[in-house]
Formats: C-alpha cells, sequence, structure tokens
C-alpha cells in the first residue's frame, strides 16, 4: 500500500491544496474536515474524508480508528493543519475567546500529535508536520488569539522534537507567511462573536485598520503565494531522507526570522509597526 498521510483542515486552501498534491504524489491521503458537510464534498472528489474535530479527542480518536482499518493498522505522517483566529486587541479580547482559539490550535494539535505518537512508535517510524507560521515567530498587532497560539504550538513541537531524537519518528515545524486560503473570510465569525469592536477605546483604529482588512477585498497581500508554496515544503518534509526540523514559506517568514535573530527588541517593535 502507498504511503499514509492525514491532513487535518482539509475543506479549503492550505490544507486541500495539500491533499490534492499528496495524492498526486501516489500517497494514500486521508483528508479531514470538521464540518460533515465539507467532508462530503471532498468524499465527491474521490477522497476518504474522514470528520475530525480538533476540540474533540472522541472525533480525533474515531478518524484515526477509521483510517488503522484503512491502512491495516498503520499511519505514516499527519500534517496537523487545521487553525484558525479571532482577530482584535488584547485589550478586547475576552478570556473565553483566547480559549476558543487555544481549544483547536494548541490542545487539538496536541491531541492528534498524542494519539497518532504510539501508532508511529508501533510501526517504527512516521513523520509529524506542525503548521506554525511567521506568527509563531514575531507577533502583529489585532492577531494576538492567533500569536499566542502559534508561540504555544512552538514551544510544544521544539521539546517535542528534541524528545523525539532518539526515534524515527522525525517531528518538522512548516512556518508560513502570507499564503492564499480563507483563514481572513474564517476568522470573521469569531470576530463577530467575541469582540466588542463599537465599545473599545480603539473604535476608530477597528474602523480604519482591521475592519477594512476583514470585510473589503483589497486583493492579495504583498508577498502572498498560492497554497501550492506549502505543499512543496511539505513534500521535502514527508519524502526527504533527513527532513529539515523547520521550513520557511514566504519572503516576510524569512525577513522576520532573521529580524528577530538580530535586532533588538525595540527596533524589532519599531520594523513591524512599519510592516504591518
Amino acid at each position: 500500500m502507498n504511503k499514509s498521510l492525514l491532513i487535518t483542515g482539509c475543506s479549503s486552501g492550505i490544507g486541500l491544496e495539500a491533499a490534492r498534491g499528496m495524492r498526486a504524489r501516489g500517497w494514500t491521503v486521508f483528508a479531514s474536515c470538521r464540518k460533515p458537510e465539507d467532508s462530503v464534498r471532498l468524499a465527491d472528489e474521490g477522497f476518504d474524508s474522514p470528520v475530525l474535530d480538533q476540540r474533540d479527542p472522541d472525533s480525533i480518536r474515531a478518524a484515526l480508528s477509521h483510517i488503522l482499518e484503512q491502512t491495516g493498522g498503520t499511519l505514516d505522517a499527519v500534517f496537523n493543519n487545521g487553525a484558525f483566529g479571532c482577530p482584535g486587541a488584547v485589550e478586547d479580547l475576552p478570556t473565553d475567546a483566547l480559549r476558543d482559539v487555544f481549544e483547536t490550535n494548541v490542545m487539538g494539535v496536541h491531541e492528534v500529535t498524542r494519539q497518532v505518537i504510539p501508532i508511529m512508535r508501533a510501526q517504527g517510524h512516521g513523520r509529524i508536520v506542525q503548521h506554525s507560521s511567521v506568527l509563531g515567530l514575531v507577533p502583529l498587532p489585532w492577531r494576538a488569539a492567533y500569536c499566542a497560539s502559534k508561540y504555544a504550538l512552538e514551544g510544544l513541537t521544539d521539546t517535542l522534537r528534541i524528545e523525539m531524537a532518539d526515534t524515527d519518528i522525525h517531528i518538522v515545524t512548516l512556518n508560513t507567511g502570507p499564503v492564499t486560503s480563507k483563514i481572513r473570510e474564517n476568522s470573521i465569525p469569531h470576530f463577530e462573536k467575541w469582540i466588542d469592536w463599537q465599545g473599545s477605546p480603539r473604535v476608530e483604529q477597528y474602523r480604519e485598520n482591521l475592519l477594512k482588512r476583514l470585510y473589503e477585498d483589497s486583493g492579495p497581500d504583498k508577498f502572498e503565494l498560492p497554497p501550492s508554496a506549502v505543499t512543496g515544503k511539505l513534500i521535502k518534509a514527508l519524502e526527504a531522507p533527513k527532513p529539515h526540523p523547520r521550513y520557511f514559506i514566504t519572503t516576510p517568514t524569512w525577513i522576520m526570522s532573521a529580524a528577530k535573530r538580530f535586532l533588538p527588541t525595540s527596533m524589532l517593535d519599531r520594523l513591524i509597526n512599519k510592516a504591518r
């Protein structure tokens, strides 16, 4: 049987493109989605698309049980891709909103990872690829919940990579920057649910900045790449005999990584404020 790969968050964008790209390379792809209707749509495209809600350990367990039934008990790789954001200033971000983001972006990814490690240990090999971001390296205003979740994922993944160095399970991080996806569009319901921007002392800043970004189509971001750019790095993470521990995607990711390494914090803050 071809090598098997579970990808989370395949309803659109990066996850869907990765599923298509890896299937084209001969992988048996399990393209999971949180919503059943999205899984049905992907099934119509020929994918085995289990429903997997990262917030629900039983949902993860059921999806993995299905995958193991289909593969005869093995799973070669996982791409933890599913995530979302809740835009808003830190002072306007309810703790429950932050908790909601962490349940998917951190605890959910952690739960998937914990459940697949015993499978990979038993078979003697595996690849776990975590989808982080340039916002796991540096912050940007209005994105505190997403940034915090990716910073947390960085810490979990770095620790796991060091701990698993004595095994044949490779842990890889992908740090993307601006890539074409629906993450901005998908964040709108969370913004509308949680952020009382009209009652904020930053109300004018919301009108002039965040609302325009959320609701007005201004075209691609500067340096924006198509989701196929992520798939290209995912191929290296999954197929290289000795994958790098980290792959950067997009020019801003490279720039900000270098800036964080070499610039004093005050200078980095000024750079970020100019770049936003």
